[in-house]
């Protein structure tokens, strides 16, 4: 019985620490075909490639002047792991495109949250830009457990 009831409540906190897709919010398909960096991907999204930049968060730059930032390679890596020529969903928030004219979106693979899951493993940092903060309070959660484990670069860049 105390076993049922554990696997009860571990499936209830996994069901509200994650963020899943509503059927109230408008998703589109796509299919990654090449991973920049932690947090920038190249999809095809219908008949075009179009550049997606994962809102709210925000991974360290591989081409950061001569040399990549800390933990850049290790971030890009788990991204192409999680995305690499996988069929997303992408989930706008208020702004539709940055100052690049890259998509501004939170990705989903097989209903997982790969924003999130960048954060958790330490790859990545909150960087809330309003108004698109819908997830901002769930990142910097993440980041606050990260940073305390300490997991990724809390514990690579020191």
């Amino acid at each position: 019985m105390l076993e049922m009831l554990l696997g009860l409540l571990l499936q209830w906190y996994t069901a509200l620490a994650q963020p899943e897709l509503s059927p109230s919010i408008a998703t589109s398909t796509a299919t990654v075909v090449r991973v920049l960096d932690g947090d920038t991907v190249e999809v095809e999204l219908g008949n075009r490639r179009e550049r997606v930049r994962y809102i709210g968060i925000d991974t360290p730059e591989p081409y950061a002047g001569t040399a990549p930032e800390c933990f850049a390679s290790e971030a890009s890596a788990a991204n192409r792991e999680l995305v690499a020529n996988r069929e997303v969903q992408l989930v706008a928030d208020a702004e539709d495109r940055d100052d690049y004219n890259r998509l501004l979106r939170y990705v989903y693979v097989d209903g997982v949250f790969v924003n999130a899951e960048l954060m958790r493993g330490g790859f990545a940092t909150a960087l809330p830009v309003k108004p698109n903060t819908r997830h901002a309070s769930y990142f910097f959660d993440l980041e606050t457990k990260a940073r305390e484990e300490p997991r990724g670069l809390w514990s690579a860049c020191r």
